[in-house]
């Protein structure tokens, strides 16, 4: 799970650029790089599942502050 902990520093790195471009979107984090931009979570995963392999990318609501972060969230990969 180094990837997916890779792509959560980088949001966190970039948070307040990201909120300036991207606010309110859900966005495709991979490769600590944006690869897609989308209105809601579900089309977020449903597009990148298609691309990307499970536990390869992380799904990231695009807010300013800490509570953007504080989420749980759910995998269907195991460790």
């Amino acid at each position: 799970m180094e990837s997916l902990k890779n792509e959560f520093t980088y949001y966190k790195e970039h948070q307040s650029d990201l909120v300036a471009k991207y606010k309110g979107k859900f966005i495709v984090i991979k490769d600590q790089e944006v690869k897609g931009v989308y209105d809601s979570e579900i089309e977020a995963y449903q597009d990148a599942s298609q691309k990307y392999a499970l536990g390869t990318f992380l799904i990231q609501v695009v807010e300013e502050g800490e509570g953007s972060y504080s989420q749980s969230f759910y995998s269907r990969v195991s460790v």
